[in-house]
């Protein structure tokens, strides 16, 4: 079962393992963001563990869109969702000053969340990209909420909602494109990815200093 190989990508036409060669190598582009956020996280914990995960995240893409397996699959999308769980954690106690107990419970409040919203995005024609959709939302929402007690972070954290939304529809656009552009558009689901994630680990290491300043 887990060997079991699938296709899910334009770019891939068999099941060698350089079938998607762009999609493979541009999970380069986490390698790189999780080395740039290193250094600049190195006074919090919480912050480096995300460096440590966003790296995590291009080996795992790098496996599946490789080996095009189950096994591969959960290899990229375990360390995705260990990514956004622990941004929620981070997020909670130190942009809202929760307890450990309070922010533990509002972390796994994200899984009823998104099994209650991703079917509504499915909806919408986003296809498998309706797994992703909850998170821009989330992100959204809390920057609505922080609007007036930290407005910089509260911008920072809108616009990496706005560039995931962005690399959301280049996920979509993989598919319905692929017969005029068999490259598809994955790798820029890539690409912004690595920005977008370097980008929320920014803002909320940037909160963390102005609190500590």
């Amino acid at each position: 079962m887990w060997t079991e190989q699938f296709d899910g990508y334009c770019e891939r036409v068999d099941f060698t393992f350089w079938s998607e060669p762009v999609n493979a190598l541009t999970n380069l582009a986490f390698v790189l963001a999780a080395l740039w956020m290193w250094p600049r996280t190195r006074h919090h914990p919480l912050a480096r563990a995300m460096a440590v995960v966003l790296m995590l995240i291009g080996f795992g893409s790098f496996a599946f869109h490789t080996t095009a397996t189950r096994w591969g699959a959960l290899a990229d999308t375990a360390p995705i969702l260990g990514f956004i769980l622990l941004y929620i954690f981070a997020a909670t106690r130190d942009f809202f000053g929760l307890t450990p107990l309070k922010t533990g419970l509002v972390t796994l409040l994200f899984f009823p969340f998104a099994a209650a919203t991703m079917p509504l995005f499915a909806k919408l024609g986003l296809g498998s990209s309706a797994a992703y959709a909850p998170v821009p939302m989330l992100i959204f929402i809390y920057a609505y909420l922080l609007k007036s007690i930290a407005p910089q972070t509260a911008r920072g954290l809108a616009v990496g909602a706005g560039l995931l939304c962005l690399s959301i529809g280049f996920r979509m656009l993989d598919d319905p494109i692929c017969a005029i552009w068999p490259m598809g558009t994955h790798f820029l689901w890539h690409l912004l990815n690595a920005v977008v994630l370097a980008h929320m680990i920014a803002v909320y290491a940037n909160h963390i200093g102005l609190k500590e300043a």
